[in-house]
């Protein structure tokens, strides 16, 4: 792909952004294959040391790379971006075998990058999301998940049943207010997925037929979890055994 000329970001694009030191070397580390062009600031602030070894990652794999304070101000969100990288979206597969998260029609960006992060802080590498979903190349997911989106497997799907149809072999765990089973007396048996709906609605009625259901107990201070919250606690409860 040739270097784009560049514009705040679209979802339309065939590439993105990775805004600030952490999520740029995230990207350089762990797919500095897709990196098509890394700027920086002249000002550096106290990051020169980082600035310094990203810097050598781009001469070592020759990634070009430049000083740019106009690039950068013209589609950095913040004042603060000391570097971008900018990269080539990409799809990939999920493992066979390997544990999943799903997600259905998640909406919130943020949580969706806080999940990304807890994921891979439990050794989870695999995300499917349902449409509608967020567009998880979008930076302000990627500034999120300080990078480790970089180490994750993540792939759309149309329908749950086009996710099924693929994995049927995964043990699948729906996790709904009025699931049928305390998370506390759930064994998961791997390979899995842990299926969550989005922040607003949850997962429809019909998930209730599908796989095993769980409820996370909480009080009735609150109505639900927020959703990175609930699968925060999945995540956990489903490696704690």
């Amino acid at each position: 792909m040739n270097i784009p000329r560049l514009k705040r970001y679209n979802k339309d694009f065939e590439y993105s952004y990775s805004f600030g030191i952490y999520p740029t070397l995230g990207l350089l580390r762990f797919k500095k294959e897709k990196v098509l062009k890394v700027l920086f600031k002249s000002e550096v602030g106290r990051n020169e040391k980082e600035i310094e070894e990203i810097k050598k990652i781009c001469e070592k794999e020759n990634i070009p790379f430049e000083v740019n304070d106009r690039a950068i101000e013209k589609i950095a969100y913040r004042e603060n971006t000391y570097v971008i990288g900018i990269f080539a979206k990409y799809t990939e597969e999920l493992s066979k075998d390997g544990d999943h998260i799903v997600l259905v029609d998640p909406r919130n960006m943020g949580n969706v990058g806080t999940i990304i992060r807890t994921m891979k802080g439990f050794n989870f590498n695999d995300l499917a999301l349902i449409r509608p979903a967020v567009d998880v190349f979008d930076p302000k997911v990627v500034s999120s998940t300080t990078g480790t989106i970089f180490q994750a497997r993540i792939r759309y799907f149309n329908s749950i049943e086009e996710y099924t149809e693929e994995y049927g072999v995964h043990n699948l765990y729906t996790f709904m207010l009025n699931g049928k089973e305390n998370i506390k007396d759930v064994e998961f048996i791997t390979p899995f997925s842990l299926i969550q709906g989005n922040e607003a609605d949850g997962l429809p009625e019909e998930y209730l037929n599908i796989g095993k259901s769980i409820y996370i107990p909480h009080s009735k201070n609150i109505e639900s979890l927020n959703l990175s919250i609930a699968t925060g606690i999945g995540i956990w409860e489903s490696r704690r055994g």
